[in-house]
């Protein structure tokens, strides 16, 4: 009876030593657990585990996936925060002076102490600035929809010709007025891939800005050279030009060289333009020497007909 006595004794002692063994280990188990759940929450790196294998190793493997997920959506939706604060505070610069000019315009008026010439040379200014915000808030609105890919954009091959042509007749008249000559260079008529509601505003943005920063009696020449696999639009100006430096600046979002901060503009044209390109797998560059104007370049793929 003796030994029967020591076995059960044995195995209570067995039991025990095991029951002992799986609470200790699970106490490291849930302190594992909970140091790296402190880590994510803290913000700080899970740190590898005294385990190489187990369960707690895998658990760790898992959380610091889970831990790069979160800080990858994280940091998009605060740069996504950055983009929108931005957007606001350039809509709001780019939206005071036209619209204090509305309201100096209309108190003047209201006031009633201006002749009938005084009267339609405000009302003509109020309606050139109205027109400055409408452009500003459509080009926005555009600039916003293509950067979100919320733009159902087509493109396929269309003849180029009538394409500039409708931007050419878009900056005709302030061409005229300043005495700006727009000539063209031998020109063929050809399909390129391109969609040409959109491609139009962009030879329109860059014949604005030619006509622009152009000084009176300059000129304006449009060319076109073929390649293999694209053709190049250029459109040559002899205004003002762009130094080096700000060569790449230039067609970034809201970007205004000081050199031309006393006069009109935004600084989305040409961003626009860019994005546009992008969306018809063309793509724009620019070559310019100050004082002696600027050659933008735009390259659409070709098209066979």
């Amino acid at each position: 009876m003796r030994w029967l006595w020591l076995l059960s004794a044995a195995m209570c002692g067995v039991g025990l030593c095991a029951a002992l063994y799986f609470y200790r280990r699970g106490q490291k188990f849930y302190y594992n657990v909970d140091k790296m759940l402190d880590e994510i929450l803290d913000n700080r790196e899970i740190e590898q585990t005294d385990l190489a294998e187990g369960q707690v190793s895998a658990l760790a493997g898992k959380l610091k996936r889970i831990q790069e997920k979160v800080e990858l959506e994280v940091g998009e939706a605060q740069k996504e925060k950055e983009q929108v604060k931005s957007l606001i505070s350039n809509m709001s610069h780019q939206l005071k002076t036209p619209l204090a000019n509305i309201m100096l315009y209309e108190e003047i008026l209201e006031e009633g102490k201006v002749s009938e010439e005084e009267r339609r040379n405000f009302l003509s200014k109020m309606r050139k600035q109205s027109e400055k915000v409408s452009w500003i808030l459509n080009s926005l609105f555009k600039m916003v929809k293509l950067e979100q890919n919320a733009v159902v954009f087509e493109a396929e091959g269309n003849l180029i010709r009538q394409t500039l042509l409708d931007a050419v007749s878009r900056v005709y008249e302030q061409a005229e007025r300043k005495r700006i000559g727009i000539e063209t260079e031998y020109f063929p008529d050809c399909v390129l891939f391109h969609n040409p509601k959109w491609t139009s505003e962009v030879f329109a943005n860059i014949l604005e800005n030619a006509v622009k920063y152009t000084p009176p009696d300059g000129t304006i020449t449009i060319g076109m050279k073929r390649f293999e696999m694209y053709t190049e639009i250029w459109i040559q100006d002899t205004g003002m030009g762009i130094a080096r430096e700000e060569l790449t600046e230039v067609f970034k979002r809201f970007y205004r060289s000081k050199s031309v901060e006393n006069k009109e503009g935004s600084g989305i044209g040409l961003y626009l333009s860019k994005m546009i390109l992008e969306k018809e797998k063309g793509y724009m560059n620019v070559v310019s020497e100050v004082g002696k104007g600027s050659r933008f370049s735009v390259f659409l793929q070709n098209c066979r007909g």
